[in-house]
């Protein structure tokens, strides 16, 4: 009977439970590894946050950049477009540029870059058929015909300067405007008369600034290149 109920006692002891000390202690201890988990969680989601939208952004600067060396690259000559192809007016950049229209005569098409309700806005008028509706656009707004593509928003501000050979990176269209009129003044030379009227803008600067970048972005593009 003795030795019964001295392995009854034994039993007893191993079976006895974690004390109040023991409990609180554990529960710190997971308590601290669950915060130190979802910090870590945490940092992983907003990495791969800022990385997402970090290629967003890439991806909508490649699709306004793109645009715009396209139309700089169709640009017209400034024999066609009856004044500098490239300009600076009103806040927006124009250019005046080739369209090739399927099954037609090429016709001309006058495209503006500017910013509306914190957005850049590729507004470009319909194919021109002649050198009146060619007037009419350029003289004009964004009216009817007119389209409106939004390439990108969060825009605080967006710039331009225009290169004018021997005068070099310039906003004035006086600038322009005096390179054309001494290229005109050239044709006037018989040695020079039968040479086609030079671009009084060879090169585009634009810089877009947006409320997610530290600093504008800055790029520029050759014209009719």
């Amino acid at each position: 009977m003795k030795t019964t109920g001295r392995s009854e006692r034994r039993r007893r002891v191993g079976a006895r439970g974690f004390t109040l000390i023991e409990l609180l202690v554990a529960i710190a201890i997971m308590a601290v590894i669950a915060v130190l988990s979802w910090r870590g969680l945490d940092q992983i989601i907003r990495g791969r946050q800022t990385i997402t939208n970090a290629m967003e952004d890439e991806r909508v600067f490649a699709q306004l950049f793109d645009q715009m060396r396209i139309d700089a690259r169709q640009a017209a000559s400034d024999d066609e477009s009856g004044q500098a192809a490239v300009s600076l007016a009103g806040g927006a950049v124009q250019i005046v540029r080739q369209l090739a229209v399927p099954g037609s005569a090429p016709r001309l098409q006058v495209v503006r870059y500017r910013v509306s309700g914190g957005r850049v806005v590729r507004y470009a008028s319909p194919p021109l058929a002649s050198v009146g509706d060619l007037r009419s656009a350029l003289r004009g707004g964004e009216g009817e015909g007119w389209t409106g593509l939004p390439l990108m928003g969060g825009v605080g501000a967006i710039s331009a300067r225009l290169y004018v050979p021997r005068v070099g990176w310039t906003t004035q269209m006086k600038d322009v405007q005096s390179a054309i009129t001494e290229a005109d003044n050239n044709l006037k030379v018989p040695q020079l008369g039968n040479a086609p009227l030079p671009r009084s803008v060879t090169g585009l600067e634009v810089s877009v600034g947006a409320k997610s970048l530290a600093r504008p972005i800055t790029r520029v593009f050759l014209i009719g290149e």
